[in-house]
């Protein structure tokens, strides 16, 4: 099935997006220590002004982040706007993004105290638009002093951003070893299989534990091993290509631990491995959260648990299988830019882009979407060994990608970090040292643990990496947002979980402050095998799971979940009433997993997104029909297109119910979106699990009602 092209968007000019990323970018050096790089700290602090037009316009206003608010002054000379960092600062750079009503004479103005004022840059003759100021000196207090103005009106500033670092003490150190639990084999290693099983038994059934395990396999030849996976497990080859690292044997998942149900067959992964199956086929019965990336089977691959249970959907990407994937029981999958050598049965929903061996279209019967390609993707950054030097791969953006993104002899595109450019995170690290690090100009690298953090971990710097091992858990306490991603190009989130705490966070992950306008489509931030999880490993709440804010993000696999089992379960116990929010425009989803939630489990508010497979569970808990109500709306649809937005598209989804609390919930529908040209939809379904709970139509009021308990979908192949 062939994308749809699609408008550009109106944005800032490129020359001034383009000034403003290199000014920002830093070059590490090639020590074990990584210098201060700035970031942003003015966003959110107190801010006054020596007048404003009116309650609208405020001094806050030009330090909140949004690109659509704005301070503005009466319409007099001189006026000012200054900023309290907190603390003195290194200052290196001022941002300011100046309205039609600038200023033409100003002076950028230091202080220790906000009393005594020194100049650090000064001009008579300002433009206007969005000027990058390069200034030194330390001080707490920053302003902009206008003396001059350009128009008849006062000054008026979007945005007011001060860069620089804070005075932190010692600087941390990059690189070091990856503690005790990245265990690390080469051919010679002995007793390889006793330590892999030894694991497995305590990983097994170990769903929501505190164990967390990365094995890493330096390049070579390894023989007669089965690698079994429990949870929180990752195993992953240190080779720059999957084929420099061969074992002769299989990596395997299976359900054994669940009486061969594989529905439950989270949070695992496996990577840049070539493997040789014993039999012929290696077995891989997952569901959501365990990635199959970048992998070389050289034989068949079987995504059934042992017995041909049940199992409820997975991920490849990036990976070869020289023989066929026998789907089998698998409710729903998604393949990305791949080759197989042939694809067998289906159950509901199955989708391929960029699939080199795809079967053909043919949703609903069989259920197949087939796309040609893969609009735009980048591989996930991932660990490697160079010589005996530890370095991570940052592979390159491909537009309408087919097949693999290595292999055929040629070197993989991208680019190479040493570890030394890398904080290397281990438990016990708190936020504060995190933050300083990102302070540094440090990339993270979190090995496998769960982290606390009682303050948002702000990634600001552009082209910074947070990759994490064994699925490294970061918990939110006293209820901040766990993370959050400034307004800049090219950062790559990969590889951890995010875990709700008990005090409720307003979100748990944001891609950009809200309100940005500016374009990153040349270099876009991408968010790789990142999971939510709300409840379940115990209480926990939130209000949104993740907020792409940020335009052009590509949102690569992931798996937002509030829990429906576990500990700290029930339907105000882990309360979270949205999964997933995107404001940007211009986002991409390729594999988006959302599950659970109390309201919609997608809202998408920005313009131009896409959505290649969703899959989707409303929430089993919810205590009976006027728990769900959305006004006169029976339900909140699963995933959400707003009525403001002009063009959308999607491709593969689908949404469940199994309302097993009150089986006599009706769903008004599964999908929920306007009306326009260009929204469009290709090869949706709803199914109703045994009856428990029932849709009356797939989008809108278009679409066949469930019925009965025989568990069939109601499908639509084109909307609208």
């Amino acid at each position: 099935m062939p994308l749809t092209p699609t408008a550009p968007r109106p944005s800032l000019a490129a020359a001034l997006a383009a000034a403003l990323v290199a000014a920002l970018l830093v070059l590490l050096p090639g020590s074990s220590t990584a210098q201060a790089a700035p970031v942003l700290l003015s966003q959110g602090r107190p801010a006054t002004a020596s007048s404003v037009e009116g309650a609208g316009t405020p001094a806050a206003a030009a330090v909140d982040g949004d690109n659509g608010t704005r301070w503005s002054s009466q319409f007099a000379d001189p006026q000012w706007i200054q900023v309290d960092l907190g603390a003195p600062a290194r200052l290196s750079q001022v941002v300011l993004r100046w309205e039609t009503a600038h200023a033409r004479a100003y002076r950028i103005e230091l202080s220790t105290n906000g009393t005594d004022w020194t100049t650090a840059y000064s001009t008579a003759a300002d433009p206007g638009g969005v000027q990058t100021l390069d200034i030194t000196g330390t001080a707490r207090h920053v302003r902009v002093y206008g003396t001059q103005r350009a128009t008849a009106w006062g000054y008026s500033l979007w945005e007011f951003q001060v860069y620089g670092t804070t005075d932190t003490g010692p600087t941390l150190p990059g690189g070091g070893d990856l503690g005790p639990n990245v265990i690390v084999f080469d051919p010679s290693t002995p007793g390889i299989q006793a330590r892999l099983d030894e694991v497995f038994r305590q990983q097994e059934s170990a769903q929501f534990g505190s164990g967390r395990y990365q094995f890493l396999f330096k390049p070579g030849t390894y023989n007669g091993l089965n690698a079994q996976l429990g949870f929180y497990t990752s195993v992953s080859g240190l080779g720059l290509s999957p084929d420099d690292t061969t074992i002769n044997g299989d990596v395997t998942v299976d359900a054994g631990w669940f009486n061969g149900n594989a529905t439950q067959n989270f949070w695992r992964s496996a990577e840049n491995l070539a493997l040789n199956p014993v039999n012929g086929t290696d077995r891989w019965a997952v569901s959501q959260a365990a990635p199959f990336r970048r992998m070389h089977v050289k034989g068949g691959l079987n995504l059934s648990p042992d017995g041909y249970g049940w199992a409820s959907g997975g991920y490849i990407a990036d990976s070869k299988i020289d023989g066929q994937v026998g789907n089998y029981s698998q409710q729903q999958w998604y393949t990305r830019d791949s080759s197989i050598g042939g694809w067998s049965n289906g159950v509901w929903n199955q989708v391929f882009s960029g699939t080199q061996g795809a079967p053909p279209q043919g949703f609903p019967n069989p259920p197949y979407t087939t796309l040609d390609t893969t609009p735009v993707s980048r591989e996930k950054p991932f660990l490697y060994l160079d010589g005996n030097d530890y370095k991570v791969f940052v592979p390159a953006k491909r537009v309408n990608a087919r097949g693999t993104s290595w292999g055929n002899g040629t070197a993989p595109q991208g680019s190479s970090i040493p570890l030394s450019h890398f904080y290397v995170v281990k438990p016990g690290a708190g936020a504060a040292t995190i933050n300083q690090a990102l302070a540094q100009g440090l990339h993270l690298l979190f090995t496998p643990g769960v982290y606390h953090v009682d303050r948002t971990i702000q990634v600001n710097r552009p082209g910074t990496v947070v990759l994490g091992l064994g699925l490294a858990t970061i918990v939110p306490d006293n209820g901040v947002t766990a993370m959050k991603v400034g307004d800049v190009d090219g950062v790559r989130l990969a590889g951890f979980l995010i875990d709700a705490g008990p005090v409720n966070s307003p979100s748990l992950l944001e891609i950009g402050p809200a309100g940005t306008t500016t374009d990153h489509a040349a270099d876009p931030t991408t968010v790789q095998d990142v999971f939510i999880r709300v409840g379940g490993a115990g209480p926990g709440r939130a209000t949104v799971g993740m907020v792409v804010n940020n335009h052009d993000t590509i949102v690569d696999h992931t798996w937002i979940w509030r829990a429906d089992h576990g500990d700290g379960v029930g339907w105000e116990t882990n309360r979270s009433d949205y999964g997933f929010r995107v404001n940007g425009d211009d986002v991409l989803a390729t594999g988006l997993f959302v599950e659970h939630f109390n309201k919609y489990d997608v809202q998408w508010n920005g313009e131009r997104g896409r959505t290649i497979f969703f899959q989707n569970e409303k929430a089993y808990d919810a205590p009976n029909q006027a728990a769900i109500q959305n006004g006169p709306i029976k339900g909140y649809a699963a995933y959400q297109v707003a009525d403001s937005v002009d063009v959308h598209e999607g491709w593969g989804l689908g949404s469940y119910c199994y309302y097993n609390v009150d089986p006599t919930i009706r769903q008004e529908h599964g999908f929920q979106a306007p009306v326009k040209p260009g929204v469009r939809f290709h090869d949706l379904l709803v199914v109703s699990l045994g009856g428990n709970g029932q849709y009356e139509h797939v989008i809108n009021s278009t679409g066949a009602p469930t019925s009965g308990t025989s568990t069939v979908p109601s499908t639509i192949v084109s909307f609208p």
